[in-house]
């Protein structure tokens, strides 16, 4: 037998069942979704708040278009943090770190100056800083601070953090090699010193920019005053300022540089050495002319190559600075002729910093 049919309270159960069913399904949808329906995106109507009639909705509506920009906003860029470390008796003989820090600090960048005992402490402060807001990490320290440095690099290597830079200024002889996770790694140090004369090398597979510069030739430069070079000071917060503009991961392979530097030149810290190849008639001599660089520099760059002229598509490494990608893209979009392939012409009277990624000087 076929019973009764539905009555007027089961259809309004089973539409008051469906619409909960579909209610439960829209509100699952809404939070996996970031960009949907209109369902999704609006809140509760202002007006059916003040007690005024609801607005009538339409049943189905398409959902709008979403962009590229929409879909993937732009990560948030952060400054760069400058972490700066003492040696022993830090605030009588490291006293250049804070010299340093008062110049980044000027600058319009965040830099706090630490003692290396506090070293252990100050990484996992390094490491808490990243996670709530990634930007560029940069270590700076002289004597045992240098070896902080490098060990705090170390501790966030096991983390999976990058560093942007580091800078040891004659770091203690018991300092590690320099992490993968290094990105920029420059060495000032005294070779024949014992207080300080670490010669940090990179670990194998490092493939970050490295270079190395013993002052031992000069009798002015000390451990007590190494720290404290004006000249160093200002190239290096002009590297810290550009440190977002700059991109460190350009080339598949940069070429580490070592120099010993001539009593009578004076320091100029290039990031790493770029290759070029040799052209007809090329000789040391005159691509150091045409680049803007010191010729002693091209030539520890190339102990092998004689004063002669070399061989055409020889392959000899040029010191360079890296470029903030602004700069790096006004080069690129030279015309023919004025790029890095252009003639080669006599250098300009200028300053020390020439030389940008491997560009001839105009």
């Amino acid at each position: 037998m076929i019973g009764p049919g539905p009555t007027s309270k089961d259809s309004v159960k089973v539409r008051a069942s469906r619409g909960a069913v579909w209610l439960a399904g829209a509100l699952l949808l809404c939070g996996g979704m970031t960009f949907g329906s209109e369902v999704c995106l609006a809140g509760p109507a202002p007006a059916a708040a003040q007690g005024s009639k609801p607005i009538a909705r339409t049943a189905a509506v398409a959902p709008a278009a979403v962009t590229p920009a929409e879909a993937a906003p732009a990560a948030p860029q952060f400054p760069p943090k400058v972490y700066l470390f003492r040696g022993a008796l830090g605030p009588i003989f490291s006293t250049g770190m804070d010299r340093l820090a008062e110049k980044i600090e000027k600058a319009g960048f965040w830099a706090r100056v630490y003692e290396f005992t506090l070293c252990d402490l100050i990484a996992l402060q390094v490491e808490k800083a990243y996670r709530a807001e990634p930007g560029p990490i940069v270590l700076i320290g002289h004597s045992m601070g240098g070896l902080c440095s490098v060990r705090i690099a170390i501790t966030l290597q096991e983390e999976h953090i990058p560093v942007s830079l580091v800078v040891a200024i004659d770091p203690a002889h018991a300092t590690k090699s320099v992490p993968l996770n290094v990105e920029r790694f420059i060495n000032i140090f005294l070779s024949d010193n014992v207080l300080g004369g670490g010669d940090v090398k990179p670990e194998p597979g490092y493939h970050g920019h490295y270079a190395s510069f013993d002052m031992k030739d000069h009798d002015e430069v000390t451990h007590i005053n190494i720290d404290k070079m004006n000249d160093v000071h200002a190239q290096l917060v002009n590297m810290i300022s550009q440190l977002n503009q700059t991109p460190a991961t350009a080339d598949a392979d940069p070429v580490p540089l070592r120099y010993l530097v001539p009593p009578s030149a004076s320091l100029e810290l290039w990031d790493s050495g770029s290759p070029l190849f040799v052209r007809p008639g090329d000789t040391l001599e005159q691509i150091a002319a045409n680049y803007g660089l010191p010729l002693w520099a091209v030539q520890q760059a190339n102990p092998g190559a004689g004063s002669g002229p070399l061989v055409p598509g020889e392959r000899i490494v040029i010191p360079r600075h890296l470029l903030p990608v602004t700069a790096s893209a006004a080069q690129a979009n030279l015309p023919p002729g004025q790029g890095a392939d252009a003639t080669p012409r006599p250098a300009q009277p200028g300053g020390k910093n020439g030389m940008i990624m491997g560009t001839r000087r105009r």
